[in-house]
This record gives structure tokens, C-alpha cells and sequence, in this order.
């Protein structure tokens, strides 16, 4: 009975040990990835606040950049009231299936002082973090 009891124990601290790792695991993924997703929302933003919508553009996902050509992003961003100003308020991660993803919270203030609350998704693709979804 001892002995019984003896290996459960052992058992039932491995796995604590191991959900802790694995907890540790996880949020050190999620820490690592803030720093990268703040600065992809950044510069992508950037580069719409100055009109250069090519380099925007370059920062998009695959998704993206299948639902909007070059030309049309283009138009989109450039089409009044254009985005003057922004400020990123908040950036969270999480993971999914063991990926990282991000949501960056900005709020963008746009010709005329009008100012908007907006969140814009990031994900990794291919090495790299993209800006994915529609972001106006």
C-alpha cells in the first residue's frame, strides 16, 4: 500500500513539474513576442501616417495581401479622412496551438482631429511579424 501510494505521489509531482514548465514555457514565448509585435504595429503605422503605403503594403500578411492589391491598399489609405497621428495603447499576445499572435490597440487620429480606437491583429508568418486583417 505504501508503495502504491509512494509511486502516485512521485507521479503526481511529475506532472505538476511538468505543467509548471510548460506554463513557463508559455510565457516566456509571450514576453519575447511583445517587444516585435509592438515594433511591426509601429512601423506599420508609421508608413501610413507618411504615405508611404508601398512599405506599409510589405508589412501585411498573406491573407492581407490576397484580399487587397498594391493599387487598392493604396487608394484605401489615401482616401479622406486620412490617418495623421496614432498611438499604440496596448499590445497583448497570446498563443494558439503553440503560435504566438498579437493585437496591437492604437488610436489613430485622423484629418480634422477625429480620433478612433482600433485594433490591429500580427502574426507570425515566415519568420516575420505581419500586420493581418484589415486595419482601418
Amino acid at each position: 500500500m505504501r508503495t502504491g501510494l509512494a509511486f502516485a505521489g512521485f507521479g503526481m509531482a511529475l506532472c505538476c513539474v511538468g505543467v509548471a514548465g510548460l506554463a513557463a514555457w508559455n510565457l516566456q514565448t509571450v514576453r519575447q513576442a511583445t517587444g516585435p509585435i509592438r515594433e511591426t504595429a509601429d512601423g506599420f503605422l508609421n508608413e501610413v501616417t507618411l504615405g508611404d503605403s508601398d512599405r506599409a503594403y510589405e508589412r501585411l500578411c498573406a491573407d492581407a495581401r490576397s484580399r487587397w492589391s498594391a493599387i487598392g491598399f493604396t487608394s484605401w489609405v489615401r482616401t479622406p479622412p486620412m490617418v495623421t497621428d496614432y498611438e499604440i495603447t496596448d499590445v497583448s499576445v497570446a498563443t494558439s496551438g503553440g503560435r504566438p499572435h498579437g493585437t496591437v490597440t492604437v488610436k489613430l487620429t485622423r484629418d480634422g482631429g477625429r480620433s478612433e480606437e482600433r485594433r490591429l491583429p500580427v502574426v507570425r508568418e515566415d519568420g516575420d511579424w505581419r500586420v493581418c486583417g484589415d486595419p482601418f
